[in-house]
């Protein structure tokens, strides 16, 4: 029986300073998700050993006693955080779930993952990026509405009813508000007036592309104006819906896009494309997520029931995809 280690963080053990935002752990894991998914990964009949976060796989470096890691680690500070597992469990020569640290680098920082959607022709909304209110100049390609996001960061940390603004006033407060909260550039992106939608993939060389869903705000499903924000996360007016109550021709566009996103930045094994959909149907990518939640409350437990399988069985999934690309057997 093979042995999986399993890296994390956990929102319980972040030690907020002086000065961090209400949702500086949002990113990080709760104990009891941990347990769900260690559990799914014995019920496919492995081995499990929990390892925790990168200071914790450095204490084990060398001596951790597995045949593949689960990484869901999101990593502490930094535009590179979400690469410090892997990168430290390549150093070892320990094979693992999911992306590796270039990928994961590339993709929390949204300025870099939108540069790569340019380059491969990937419709998303016009932006410009922020470094100081000074250097605030009127962009003549973006028009208002504009939403105003931290650069690299996840979980729709940064992002409230303030975000979305009307005009260079709101502009300024909501760019200082980024800077000076989140310490990093802010991303202005033009506001996407419409519908969101979320495509999840499993799998390397033959990708299972899974049913789209749609994102319901105070039950509504034409958002127009309205988007996740974090209280939005942490509340019941935020709800998933599977399958999305969409044409055939724009669930064959998302998917199309989302795949052409997974390989642009080289995703491996699991991976969730967020989209905005503007009233006249057509699709702009927001991000693309390679280390998506795997909490039951969030997609993934939805579009296992949607096909038909357990919350272990999807799990499995994913997990057998980065034993095969690794070459190892069950």
């Amino acid at each position: 029986m093979k042995t999986v280690g399993l890296t994390y963080d956990l929102k319980t053990d972040y030690q907020f300073k002086e000065g961090d935002p209400l949702d500086a752990n949002a990113e990080f894991d709760a104990p009891s998700t941990i347990d769900v998914i260690a559990n799914a990964i014995a019920a496919n009949n492995f081995k499990v050993k929990k390892i925790g976060n990168a200071a914790n796989l450095l204490e084990k470096f060398g001596n951790l006693g597995v045949d593949i890691v689960f990484n869901i680690s999101e990593g502490l500070t930094g535009r590179n955080r979400e690469s410090q597992v892997p990168i430290l469990l390549e150093m070892a020569g320990v094979p693992f779930v999911g992306a590796d640290a270039l990928t994961l680098g590339l993709t929390l920082d949204k300025v870099m993952a939108k540069k790569i959607f340019i380059a491969e022709g990937i419709p998303t909304p016009k932006f410009f990026e922020v470094s100081s209110t000074q250097d605030l100049i009127d962009s003549d390609h973006c028009t208002f509405p504009l939403i105003v996001k931290p650069r690299f960061e996840g979980s729709s940390k940064g992002l409230s009813e303030s975000s979305r603004v009307e005009n260079k006033e709101e502009l300024k407060k909501q760019v200082d508000f980024i800077i000076n909260t989140y310490k990093q550039p802010a991303l202005v992106e033009e506001f996407i007036s419409g519908q969101e939608f979320t495509v999840a993939i499993v799998g390397n060389e033959h990708p299972e592309i899974l049913p789209v869903v749609q994102i319901k705000i105070d039950g509504k499903l034409k958002l127009n104006d309205k988007f996740y924000t974090f209280a939005r996360i942490t509340s019941d007016r935020l709800e998933y819906i599977c399958p999305a109550k969409i044409t055939q021709e724009l669930k064959q566009k998302l998917d199309v896009l989302a795949l052409k996103v997974y390989r642009a930045v080289e995703c491996r094994d699991f991976g969730r494309v967020d989209f905005r959909v503007d009233n006249k149907g057509n699709p702009y990518v927001l991000e693309i997520n390679p280390l998506p939640s795997l909490s039951t409350e969030d997609v993934f437990m939805l579009l296992a029931q949607n096909i038909g399988i357990t919350y272990e069985e999807m799990i499995g999934r994913i997990l057998k995809s980065a034993l095969s690309r690794n070459g190892l057997s069950q």
